[in-house]
């Protein structure tokens, strides 16, 4: 017989075992999370489809669910049905609210000018679509309740920022595509959250209608009080975050805190004021500062961003582990009709209606038809509503009903996301590049640096048909590139906000040129998973020498630009002695070896272009130390030419 003592100590071993177990599955979700992110970029594959296979294959392992549930159990008598969702659902309620601010924070008004028309129509028409046809599918398809199906259509209002944004990096269509889908991919999540949280007070009222009261007048009333204390936190709350940066109130190791700080906080207050309406008050919030141009919120949105790889990655791993395969199967052949629906006619649907007399084009149109991923939000929304549903009081056979089914929403959330990011992740960019909204092989280059040498040659590339992009962190001569009509950007070619921003269609080699010979290697590695290490070339270093002092090994630089010891501070020199960048056309009466005679060999080779079999497009060799280029007849010739006589063939 145990001896109450003995009882005693063996609770605390298996207490002590049992907290060793969730030490060790909180400290692994991050771990597997990098790791999925990492394999993902290696493989180039959407990162959330890695991401969710890490979870479920730790679920197979670990289940949370138990190790909370005996936790709970164990410590305060909790329910079982009740402990895990306890934790659970604050937690991933103030992560989405973290990463829809970081989403916000890279809307700007400035990019959608021309597009903000489709943008309003895509998120209000389209969203409509989307839910009722979502609803109707789900009603007739999965047989549910009328009331879960609208439910569940109203979660799958949203697409996914976290899996669209990676995606249009991935695939560079034009920036009008690109915007429109960005901005609706972001805005939309509060919407359709908001659109849950009206549908489920439908479906159980609560506080009951008072006697005469209109349900559309309450649906009115709190999508009023939503948006007007969305807004008044978003500007007070933003204001004071400008003010206290502004006035170096705070300094600056810790603002990226105190924005997180804040944005968790306004989501908290908001949900305090109005119930569920935290998510529309972070992503107005992103909003309001990113338009804002009193100071500079850069480093504060590189921190965002990396928060919000975290968060991400670590919330797909946590939701994937509770996701019960078996549950998944056992949808059977209607989730996959299900799927299908949503893919070849919710979203199709949706969007040429609410295109149908917008600015956007055919082509455009299209795409946008085809690219619809659900990612981390709906995975989230659909948690925590089936939670909610789940923790009622079966006081009734019709309530019982919409309990049961609630169970297969998670399941059917998870396999709406690994089916249409499969889709979209291996069709998207070969349909991008079908419709002409993208190139497979995009010969425009980005030039990191935008002196008057850089513009010179810009002008000369693009005077032959060649795309071009110039960044600098210089103001001035960002101005006088866009004042020469050039594509030029003032940030910094390293920052991800670049990345996103920058309309990079048609552009896929990155020359790093600036005179900093460590910002062009870190560019030059910053790109490589964006145009490929072929496709990435910085100039020789300025500092040639060995040892502690020198620059970086040779083993570690992308592709020596032009060769020959044409480094950033030879060129500039070249530059003010008089020799000028010029593009000659070769041909039969004017051969290489005839340009050869005119220049002899001071002038350096650089580039060669030749017109495409579909006369359309430009095919551009670029001179590097390794690949000294062969020009012939066919192509024109851009090279850095001496001071004097301008030949015949010049263009």
């Amino acid at each position: 017989m145990e001896t109450p003592s003995g009882q005693s100590t063996g609770v605390r071993v298996r207490e002590a075992v049992l907290d060793e177990r969730i030490f060790y599955y909180l400290a692994g979700v991050p771990v597997l999370g990098v790791a999925a992110q990492w394999l993902a970029w290696r493989v180039r594959l959407p990162s959330i489809l890695l991401l969710l296979l890490f979870g479920i294959l730790l679920g197979r392992f670990v289940n949370i669910d138990d190790l909370l549930v005996e936790a709970f159990a164990t410590a305060e008598g909790v329910p079982p049905s009740t402990a895990a969702d306890r934790l659970l659902f604050p937690i991933v309620s103030l992560a989405v609210a973290v990463i829809l601010f970081e989403g916000g924070l890279t809307l700007r008004f400035a990019e959608i000018k021309q597009s903000a028309g489709t943008i309003f129509r895509l998120v209000t028409l389209g969203a409509l679509v989307s839910w009722g046809a979502a609803a109707l599918l789900a009603s007739y398809v999965l047989g549910w309740d009328y009331r879960l199906a609208i439910l569940f259509g109203a979660i799958l209002v949203v697409t996914g920022p976290t899996v669209v944004i990676p995606l249009l990096r991935h695939i560079r269509p034009n920036r009008r595509v690109g915007s429109v889908l960005k901005w609706e991919g972001i805005v939309i999540d509060p919407i359709g959250a908001m659109l849950a949280v009206l549908v489920f007070e439908k479906m159980l009222p609560t506080p009951p209608l008072a006697d005469g009261e209109s349900y559309w007048l309450r649906v009115a009333t709190m999508v009023t009080i939503t948006l007007v204390i969305g807004s008044v936190l978003a500007v007070v709350i933003g204001e004071m975050l400008v003010q206290v940066t502004k006035r170096f109130w705070l300094p600056d190791h810790l603002h990226a805190v105190m924005f997180l700080a804040a944005a968790m906080g306004s989501f908290a207050l908001s949900n305090y004021l109005a119930h569920e309406s935290g998510l529309v008050t972070v992503t107005l919030l992103g909003i309001y500062l990113a338009n804002q141009n009193r100071v500079s919120l850069t480093h504060v949105l590189e921190f965002k961003e990396n928060v919000g790889v975290f968060l991400i990655s670590s919330l797909f791993i946590v939701l994937g582990s509770r996701l019960d395969w078996s549950a998944v199967t056992e949808l059977g052949w209607h989730g996959l009709v299900f799927l299908a629906g949503m893919i070849l006619v919710v979203r199709p649907l949706s969007v040429w209606l609410a295109t149908v007399r917008g600015e956007v084009t055919f082509e455009e149109r299209c795409f946008m038809s085809m690219l619809a991923p659900r990612g981390i939000v709906a995975a989230a929304v659909a948690s925590i509503f089936a939670l909610k549903i789940g923790s009622l009081q079966e006081d009734s056979g019709d309530l019982a009903v919409l309990i049961e089914q609630s169970r297969q929403m998670v399941p059917m959330t998870f396999l709406v996301i690994i089916g249409t990011v499969t889709f979209y992740g291996i069709s998207a960019a070969p349909l991008a590049r079908w419709l002409g909204l993208a190139e497979k092989s995009p010969q425009g280059v980005l030039i990191a640096g935008a002196q008057p040498m850089h513009r010179q040659l810009a002008g000369v590339l693009q005077a032959q048909g060649v795309p071009v992009v110039l960044v600098d962190t210089n103001y001035g001569h960002v101005t006088q590139a866009n004042m020469a009509g050039q594509r030029a950007y003032c940030a910094s070619i390293l920052s991800d906000h670049f990345q996103d921003f920058a309309d990079l269609s048609g552009i896929g080699r990155l020359l790093a040129m600036t005179a900093n010979d460590e910002v062009n290697l870190l560019a030059c590695k910053e790109f490589q998973h964006i145009f490929g290490r072929a496709n990435v070339y910085q100039l020789p270093p300025n500092n040639t020498a060995s040892g502690p002092r020198g620059g970086p090994t040779e083993s570690r630089r992308a592709r020596e630009l032009f060769g020959g010891g044409l480094s950033q501070s030879e060129l500039s020199k070249r530059f003010a002695a008089g020799h000028q960048f010029k593009a000659t056309a070769l041909s039969e009466s004017f051969s290489f070896q005839d340009y050869r005679k005119r220049y002899g060999e001071d002038a350096r080779l650089l580039f060669t272009v030749e017109v495409a079999k579909d006369a359309a497009s430009r095919k551009v060799r670029i001179a590097t130390r390794q690949e000294p280029l062969k020009p012939n007849d066919k192509q024109t010739v851009i090279a850095l030419v001496p001071p004097g006589e301008k030949s015949t063939a010049d263009s």
